[in-house]
């Protein structure tokens, strides 16, 4: 118990581990911590006590020598790797993040959103006040998506469609890495005009290998999605908004979608029981940040049915998501 409740101070090291980019600084070998300070700008003594404490769960090692090397979990601190969760990090324990966690208690008695309580406005509209926020907010999802997406893509059989929409798709990190592993498939990147403009200057989509089968349109999926698509893929977007305007978003892709087309939400299902789900904690993040929520398969299920669909299967993935494969009903 002392250790759950004491483990916002291990998210706290982390986060200054990865601010500081100590693992970056380890990257050609081992160092002192007098070298190791020296090159991120920390007092020696201090950054000595924390990364004991790192070592002491296993991110970073101590040899006898004094030297500070990198570990497994260590390596996933570093920019460069692939498999790199320190924008993750950066995000997920940022200040703005933080503050909102620390009204949790509003959020459990009103049923309202912590962040809009802590900070005055909706996420996605503070985001848009504030920019770097919102960079770095992006790139923290392109790091973790980086495993998740080639996941999504190895679960389903995308060969056998035509056309794909990934609706609120972003930087269209999800879509490139369907048309890289199915080459015959022609993909519509779906988002606001402004951020598919991003999208375009972030270089993922105008990549010699998908440019040819990648089209680009903006508008708005709660008024429209693209018409005329084999399948309609929705990655962290249901779990985004409450039951009412997804219904609006599932609605809009079963009216666009032919007859024997199919929606795919890929997200977390919340597992029944009491066993580990990393999907349970997400839950909680969601209830902070949006004031939406995960669902259950039958929460899903429901879902489905209200926007004239059913929900056809769920397949799991090798990353915590699943997707949730939805026909016309």
């Amino acid at each position: 118990m002392l250790e759950r409740i004491a483990a916002y101070w291990q998210s706290q090291l982390v986060f200054v581990a990865a601010k500081l980019g100590i693992a970056d600084a380890l990257v050609d070998g081992p160092l002192t911590i007098e070298e190791i300070a020296i090159r991120v700008g920390a007092h020696a003594p201090s950054l000595k006590r924390v990364l004991r404490a790192l070592a002491s769960l296993g991110i970073f090692a101590c040899d006898p020598h004094g030297r500070f090397h990198l570990t497994r979990l260590a390596q996933t601190l570093r920019r460069d790797h692939p498999e790199s969760l320190r924008d993750f990090a950066l995000m997920l324990v940022d200040d703005y993040n933080w503050s909102a966690w620390g009204a949790l208690e509003h959020a459990v008695r009103t049923g309202e959103s912590a962040f809009e309580r802590v900070h005055g406005a909706p996420a996605f509209a503070w985001m848009r006040e504030h920019p770097d926020k919102e960079k770095m907010f992006s790139a923290s999802m392109a790091s973790i998506s980086v495993m998740e997406n080639a996941a999504v893509a190895r679960a389903y059989a995308f060969g056998k469609l035509q056309r794909v929409v990934d609706v609120g798709g972003a930087h269209g990190h999800l879509l490139v890495a369907i048309l890289r592993s199915y080459v015959k498939v022609r993909g519509v990147l779906f988002d606001q005009p402004a951020i598919v403009d991003e999208a375009r200057r972030a270089g993922f989509i105008t990549a010699a290998d998908v440019s040819g089968r990648c089209e680009v349109q903006g508008g708005d999926f709660f008024e429209s999605v693209p018409s005329g698509a084999d399948a309609y893929v929705l990655k962290y977007i249901v779990h985004d908004w409450d039951d009412e305007r997804s219904i609006r978003i599932l609605e809009n892709c079963r009216r666009a979608m032919p007859d024997e087309g199919r929606v795919l939400v890929v997200d977390h299902v919340v597992a029944p029981g009491n066993r580990f789900d990393w999907g349970k904690l997400m839950d909680i993040n969601m209830m902070v940040m949006l004031g939406s929520k995960e669902r259950t398969k039958d929460e899903f299920r429901q879902l489905f049915m209200r926007a004239g669909l059913r929900l056809k299967r769920v397949i799991r993935t090798s990353s915590p998501l699943s997707i949730l494969e939805g026909v016309a009903a």
